[in-house]
C-alpha cells in the first residue's frame, strides 16, 4: 500500500528517488504511465488490474479504444537503482511537466508523481473533498 506525500528534485538525467516504502511496496519495479495531470505509477500486477478494467469499459462501450492507447502506449517498466532512482522518460516527464521539484503521492494502489506547483491546489482541492465525505458519510 502507498501512504504519505514527499518532496524530492528530478535530476540532470530525469531520474527521482522513492521513498523507501515506496519501494519496498513496488517489489523492484513497476509501471509507470500518463494519469490525469500527473504521472501514475503502479506495481506490475497493478497495472495489469487497471488495463483490464479498461479493457473491459472498452468492450461494454463505456470508454473510447484510445484511452487503451493512451494509457499503455507511453507507459514504461521502471526499476529503481542502488540508490533508489527511477528514470522518467522524456515524453512522461514532458506530459505532467517535471522540471525540477516533484511531490510524490501515495493513494493507496498506486503512487502519483507531481509537479509541486500543480500539486499544491490538487492537495487542497483533495482535502476539502475529503472533509465534505466525511461529514457526509460520518467517516
Amino acid at each position: 500500500m502507498f501512504v504519505g506525500t514527499f518532496e524530492h528534485a528530478l535530476d540532470g538525467k530525469g531520474r527521482v528517488v522513492l521513498p523507501s516504502q515506496f519501494r519496498n511496496a513496488l517489489a523492484g519495479r513497476g509501471i509507470l504511465s500518463k494519469y490525469e495531470d500527473c504521472l501514475g505509477l503502479w506495481t506490475v500486477e497493478g497495472f495489469e488490474e487497471v488495463l483490464k478494467t479498461l479493457q473491459g469499459r472498452v468492450r461494454a462501450g463505456e470508454a473510447p479504444p484510445n484511452s487503451i492507447r493512451a494509457l499503455t502506449a507511453q507507459a514504461a517498466q521502471v526499476e529503481p537503482d542502488t540508490q533508489g532512482r527511477i528514470l522518467i522518460p522524456v515524453k512522461l516527464r514532458e506530459f505532467a511537466q517535471l522540471d525540477r521539484d516533484v511531490a510524490i503521492v501515495g493513494l493507496g494502489d498506486r503512487i502519483e508523481i507531481w509537479n509541486t506547483e500543480k500539486w499544491g491546489p490538487e492537495s487542497d482541492l483533495a482535502d476539502e473533498s475529503f472533509i465534505d465525505v466525511v461529514k457526509n458519510l460520518g467517516l
